[in-house]
Formats: structure tokens, C-alpha cells, sequence
């Protein structure tokens, strides 16, 4: 997007209403616009593609059910395969979080899942306001990230698909996806770092997939200390522990529908392990501080570049959570075991890299191009366009000797 502040519009009939709430909601930087009925509503919408709208039920006219309807209806594919409302960049139109008078939670209900994001009932708090408002901008940032991300792999690609190479085990790798994709098994993704596990993970996401519509929600087990990674996933409720100052969805409520990608499996705690196999078996989780049972709809795909087998063997990884993990397994192969497709990836990241930085479009030259196959690129994949990136950005001119030196691996190489 154009910019990252969160487009809100405010739809009730009420001008206190809509006065308090944006006195509320601006001053969190939120850029704010204001209906009060559901054909001005409209209007709005195409101007501005809001992300997110809060949409009083009880409007003159049109019902503010009968709006969601058309939003719903609206974001249905057409002929073509296209949505027709874009909703900015994130494809898929505004979240709608429906407000409805006291005593109507059942009409809210069943607003939820006609495919709002969230409810209030009047009169609520102010700090409840706020609360569900950060939960939905974050869950746009999350659009805007895959987005971005969808973006990027379409352009290193150059439109031939996320998984680049014809050898012999990438094309089992893309059976495997062919196989498992249509199914809703839980898929154990294994391979070094670097080979493209969540390029797989994504791909089973959305090739043929009866999920790909829903949201691809992507939690590295690694990155977050063990005390976060519980809240992370399964969200908290106000007071849980320090800092927790209102009530956040995890990770499971946000891929509600979807596909929850869970990256370094190896490296979780045992604690959170047993919460995440009975997650998995009752498919329902508990918020951190709460006692409601929430179901979620959730396909887990997860990877590894730990041995897992050891792992168990070691005690530190539970049996019973690995075999429900690996319903299927994909291996992907290290680069090093596939050279003959890294003519083809140096190329296609070529590309990328003259797009990507705005840069004169450039070949490998035959020089290179044999120190790239002669490497056993240790970092795999991402190490090898790390290497093509770096190149490009310091290569001198369009024809040019430009020679890059990488100390470890004495990789010098010409750019033709």
C-alpha cells in the first residue's frame, strides 16, 4: 500500500456516536472517515478503500446486515478469478467489525460468521473500542505483509511458479505439493536452512487448495523466547500477565479458515508442545488468562531443519506431537544436491534483483555462472540470492569486470 496508516470508516446513524469513536480512535494515528447510512457507506468505500470499517447495525434504509451481505458478495471471485473490490492492496475487502444494540448478541452472532470480523454491543468502553480495533489492524498488517510477500515471489519468479528448478528432487518435492494440497493433512516440511520451506509451506497453501482463500499465517518457533511463543499462538486475555492490557487473538485466530505455517518446529518448548498437540486434537485452543474454549478451523504446516527423530530420542521433543505433525512429509533437497538448478535460479534472481533495486538488467557471465556450480553453498537458496543481490547492486556499468570476493568461500566472479 500507499501507506501503512490504518484506513477506518465509522457507519452509524448516531452523530454522538461516531463523534466519540473517532475522538477515540484518531488519536491512535488511525485515519479516520465518518457515514451515516449505508449508501453513503458505499460511496466511501470506493473512494477509499477503507481496511477496516466499524458498521452499526441499525442504520435508516439499508441494515447494516444487508451491507456486510453485499461486502460479502462483493469479495466473491468474478469469471475471471478476480475479486471485485480490492479494498487497497490486501485483496480481499475491509474487515467489519458490526455494532449492535444491548440484548442483540445472538444478530451478532451470526454476523460473525456471515464473515464480520468482530462485534460490540452498545454502550461499550471506550478501552474495548480500542482493543478490538488494534486486534483488526493487526490482522491487516498480517494482509499487507502476505501481499507483499505474494508480490515479491511473483517477481523473482517471472511467472513460473515459487519453486524454481527441474531436478530430479524438486520435481518430487512438487508431487508431493500436487498430492497434498487438496487434502487438509497436516504436512511436516524438512530441509536445511535456507532451502525454502515456507516457498513449500505457501505452495501447499495455495496450489489447489480448498484453504486458499482463507489467510496463510506464518509464526517462527525460533525467533520468539519460549515465555511469548504460548501467547503468540493461542492470543491472551487482559491481565493475563504483565503487559497484557487488553485482550489480543494469537496466531490460530488469525488463520481462522486458513493455513497457520509453523516455522522451526524443533525449537519449541515442551510446555508449549503439549498445549499445541491438544490444540490439535480437540481443535479448540484457550486464551492465555481465559477459560473459553474457542474453536478454530486451522491447517498446520509446519518445518524443520532439525532431526526430529533425535530429538525425541533426546527427550526433547514429544513423540505423539511429531506423528501427528507428519501425516505427510516433504523433503526438500539442499542446493548442493541439486546444481543443475542453479543456472536457472541465478537467473530468475537476476531479474528479481535489476526489479527489486531499480537496476540495469545484466546476464551471469559463463565465468560466474561456473564458480556458482563449483560452490557448495552452505546457506542454500537464500544464500545464493543474498550472493546474486549483493553482485548486482555493486556491479559498475552495463558491461562490465566487476569482481566481487567473498572471503570464505573466495567466490570471484564476473558480471557479463
Amino acid at each position: 500500500m500507499k501507506q501503512n496508516k490504518l484506513r477506518l470508516l465509522i457507519v452509524d446513524d448516531e452523530e454522538a456516536s461516531r463523534y466519540g469513536m473517532r475522538r477515540a480512535l484518531t488519536t491512535f494515528g488511525y485515519s479516520v472517515s465518518e457515514a451515516d447510512s449505508a449508501e453513503a457507506a458505499r460511496i466511501l468505500i470506493k473512494q477509499q478503500e477503507p481496511d477496516l470499517m466499524l458498521l452499526d447495525v441499525n442504520l435508516p434504509g439499508i441494515s447494516g446486515l444487508d451491507l456486510l451481505k453485499e461486502l460479502q458478495d462483493a469479495q466473491t471471485p468474478n469469471e475471471s478469478g478476480n475479486s471485485q473490490t480490492s479494498a487497497a492492496e490486501n485483496g480481499s475487502g475491509p474487515l467489519v467489525i458490526i455494532i449492535t444494540a444491548h440484548g442483540s448478541e445472538r444478530m451478532a452472532v451470526e454476523a460473525v460468521k456471515s464473515g464480520a470480523y468482530d462485534y460490540l454491543s452498545k454502550p461499550f468502553e471506550l478501552d474495548d473500542l480500542r482493543m478490538r480495533v488494534s486486534n483488526a489492524a493487526e490482522t491487516v498488517a498480517l494482509r499487507r505483509e502476505n501481499v507483499s510477500l505474494r508480490r515479491r515471489i511473483e517477481v523473482e519468479t517471472s511467472g513460473r511458479g515459487a519453486l524454481i528448478g527441474n531436478s530430479a528432487g524438486m520435481q518430487r518435492v512438487r508431487a508431493m505439493i500436487e498430492k497434498v494440497a487438496e487434502t487438509d493433512a497436516t504436512v511436516l516440511v524438512r530441509g536445511e536452512s535456507g532451502t525454502g520451506k515456507e516457498l513449500v509451506a505457501r505452495e501447499v497453501h495455495e496450489r489447489n487448495s480448498v484453504r486458499s482463500k482463507g489467510p496463510f499465517v506464518a509464526v517462527n518457533c525460533a525467533a520468539l523466547p519460549s515465555e511469548l511463543i504460548e501467547s503468540e499462538l493461542f492470543g491472551h486475555e487482559k491481565g493475563a500477565f504483565t503487559g497484557a492490557a487488553g485482550r489480543r487473538q494469537g496466531k490460530f485466530e488469525q488463520a481462522n479458515g486458513g493455513t497457520l505455517f509453523l516455522d522451526e518446529i524443533g525449537d519449541m518448548s515442551s510446555n508449549v508442545q503439549a498445549k499445541l498437540l491438544r490444540a490439535l486434537e480437540e481443535r479448540r485452543i484457550e486464551r492465555l488468562g481465559g477459560n473459553e474454549s474457542i474453536p478454530v478451523d486451522v491447517r498446520i504446516v509446519s518445518a524443520t531443519h532439525r532431526p526430529l527423530e533425535q530429538e525425541i530420542a533426546a527427550g526433547n521433543f514429544r513423540a505423539d506431537l511429531f506423528y501427528r505433525l507428519r501425516v505427510v512429509t516433504i523433503d526438500i533437497p539442499p542446493l548442493r544436491e541439486r546444481r543443475e538448478d542453479i543456472p536457472e535460479l541465478a537467473g530468475t534472481f537476476t531479474h528479481a534483483a535489476a526489479e527489486r533495486y531499480n537496476l540495469p538488467l545484466r546476464q551471469v557471465g559463463q565465468s560466474a555462472l561456473r564458480k556458482l556450480l563449483e560452490y557448495d553453498w552452505p546457506g542454500n537458496v537464500r544464500e545464493l540470492k543474498n550472493t546474486i543481490d549483493r553482485a548486482a547492486i555493486m556491479a559498475e556499468g552495463e558491461s562490465c569486470a566487476r569482481r566481487i570476493c567473498r572471503t570464505r568461500s573466495r567466490l570471484d566472479w564476473d558480471w557479463m
